[in-house]
């Protein structure tokens, strides 16, 4: 795949969409014909795209062709100058995958979905995935709980934001990206002392 290493969080609208498992439904009677299939979209833009489709698809009268698309992604929490947020990760940038029974025109109709690039598969014969592939997918998505990420490094000047030693200088001994917590070498009456603190308490010099 001619996949672009960025990996950009977008706030969309997510009318329709399934927040469970990253699935947005166009037709929930799907077509026993139907068949996933991986679509290639501008990297950051995969929900953008995939409503533009849904939207496409009912304007046209699509919808007993195309079914479901999925984009999938996890939730983070990520600190930057000590304040969490929730972050939007998708497991796969730049592709999304859509449910749909094939043939020339709802082929088209995908292909030509501004952000588009493509269908992935054999020269220009779109591959269908196995549907045990995609339930796979989905039960990955939503199974893990949201992880902290910080721009923490060892080694990292810092400064304690807050609690008793707030204002205090030191520098990253350790970083605990699943706990959300660093601990950090701080002088006191001229020794190192190890504090352990949450992302959110420390900010970066």
């Amino acid at each position: 795949m001619d996949e672009q290493n960025k990996d950009t969080t977008e706030n969309t609208d997510d009318a329709g969409k399934n927040q469970e498992d990253n699935v947005i439904v166009v037709n929930a009677d799907v077509s026993p014909l139907a068949h996933w299939y991986v679509v290639h979209t501008y990297s950051g833009h995969e929900n953008k795209v995939a409503i533009t489709l849904k939207q496409r698809a009912e304007a046209g009268g699509f919808t007993d062709r195309i079914f479901k698309i999925f984009v999938p992604h996890q939730q983070k929490i990520v600190v930057s100058e000590g304040k969490k947020r929730s972050v939007e990760e998708k497991l796969f940038p730049g592709y999304m995958m859509v449910l749909m029974s094939m043939d020339d025109d709802s082929w088209y109709i995908v292909r030509t979905t501004p952000g588009v690039t493509g269908f992935v598969g054999m020269g220009t014969t779109p591959t269908p995935l196995a549907e045990s592939e995609v339930k796979t997918l989905m039960k990955f998505a939503k199974m893990e709980a949201p992880k902290f990420e910080a721009k923490f490094s060892v080694g990292d000047s810092v400064r304690v934001a807050e609690g008793p030693f707030k204002d205090f200088l030191g520098k990253v001994d350790e970083v605990n990206d699943e706990q959300g917590k660093v601990k950090v070498l701080v002088s006191v009456f001229g020794r190192e002392t190890p504090l352990e603190l949450d992302f959110t308490q420390v900010v970066q010099l």
